[in-house]
C-alpha cells in the first residue's frame, strides 16, 4: 500500500485546548486534497468491506469525512450532533470527555431496526464519543458495522471502550 500521505501533515500543538495538551490538527490534511482523498478512499474501503448501510458522521470533525465516504459509497449520511441540533424526534446519550461532559443525538427515523451503520470520527481519544454515538445505533434497533478514524490516540482508553467492535484507524499515535 502506498505511504499515507496525511501521516506527514497533522501537526502537534502545544498546549491546546488547555496546557498539557499536545492538540493533533487535522487541517494540513484537508487542505493537502490528494492527502484528504486518500483518507476517505482508505476510510471508504473499510465501510465497503463491512457491509455498511449508512455512514454516520460524529459532530463535528467527523463530517468532514463521513459525507465524502457516504457519497462515494452512494449511501445515506446520518448525522450525529450536539445536543439541541436536530430538528425533528430524536434519541439522546450523554457521555464524558476528557475534558468534560456532552450529550449526543440522532433522529429516530435516521436508519432502520436491522440496518448497519458505519461510524466516523477524526480522532479514537477516550472513545466517550463514539461510545455514545454506537449506544445510539443500537438504541435504534440498528447495528454497528465498525468505526473508522483518521487517527487514534493509542495512549488514551478510547480502544478498550469500544472492545467488541471492529476499529479502523489510519494513524495511531502512542
Amino acid at each position: 500500500m502506498a505511504e499515507l500521505l496525511a501521516a506527514s501533515l497533522v501537526r502537534d500543538v502545544p498546549d491546546f485546548p488547555k496546557p498539557g495538551i499536545v492538540f493533533k490538527d487535522i487541517h494540513p490534511v484537508l487542505q493537502t486534497p490528494a492527502a484528504f482523498q486518500q483518507v476517505v478512499d482508505l476510510l471508504a474501503e473499510d465501510a465497503k468491506a463491512r457491509q455498511a448501510e449508512s455512514i454516520i458522521g460524529i459532530e463535528s470533525r467527523g463530517f468532514i469525512f463521513a459525507a465524502p465516504i457516504a457519497l462515494q459509497l452512494g449511501l445515506p449520511f446520518v448525522l450525529c450532533r450536539k445536543h439541541g441540533k436536530l430538528p425533528s424526534a430524536r434519541v439522546s446519550q450523554a457521555y464524558d470527555l476528557e475534558y468534560g461532559q456532552a450529550v449526543i443525538e440522532m433522529h429516530t427515523d435516521a436508519m432502520e431496526p436491522g440496518h448497519r451503520a458505519y461510524i466516523v470520527d477524526d480522532v479514537l481519544a477516550t472513545g466517550g464519543t463514539a461510545e455514545a454515538a454506537a449506544l445510539l445505533v443500537e438504541r435504534l434497533g440498528a447495528h454497528v458495522a465498525g468505526f473508522g478514524f483518521l487517527m487514534e490516540l493509542a495512549f488514551l482508553p478510547g480502544r478498550e471502550k469500544l472492545a467488541g467492535h471492529s476499529i479502523h484507524s489510519l494513524l495511531k499515535y502512542e
